[in-house]
């Protein structure tokens, strides 16, 4: 197996705890890099990338990572506070794959949803309580508690499966 970097964006620790299961998965003796996208090295030919989703889309470190790679065969794995559909997860991609260059190969990719920090359903509920608040914020407060298991076991068995598969 070529050598290979894992990097990774987190801002609440879900996306690292997928990258710790990536690593898990994979040969470590191959693991060249294993580390945030701030500092990687862009040597190797293959790269797992780790995101969590901000406005639909990677973060601004994993983008600018991405953004770099020429010629790599790329594996994008990321989390969502919103979770429970493939169809948004699969938006999400399209978004992050729009910023890769194409002399790049996306060999995979996995989403999953992950939790939410308390601010989050702070915000949700000030905004319920004022008068004219959106319909669907009971449907957010929901959605927020739903992800507090997240990433669980299932999500970590769906990423080996993924990674798996190439």
């Amino acid at each position: 197996m070529e050598k290979y970097a894992i990097v990774y964006s987190s801002l609440t620790g879900n996306t690292k705890a997928l990258a710790d299961e990536v690593r898990k998965v994979l040969p470590e003796e191959n693991c060249d890099y294993f580390g945030t996208c701030n500092e990687a090295e862009l040597h190797l030919d293959i790269y797992y990338v780790g995101f969590w989703t901000d406005k639909g889309n990677a973060d601004e470190a994993a983008l600018n990572l991405l953004k770099k790679l020429e010629n790599k065969k790329i594996f994008l794995f990321g989390t969502a506070g919103f979770g429970g559909s493939e169809a948004y997860f699969q938006k999400i991609i399209d978004q992050v794959e729009q910023s890769i260059d194409e002399s790049n190969t996306v060999i995979g990719t996995y989403m999953c949803q992950g939790r939410m920090p308390q601010s989050v359903r702070d915000r949700y509920v000030k905004m319920k309580e004022q008068p004219d608040h959106m319909p669907n914020i009971d449907a957010l407060i929901e959605n927020f508690d739903r992800a507090l298991s997240h990433p669980d076991a299932d999500d970590f068995e769906g990423l080996r499966k993924a990674i798996a598969s190439l």
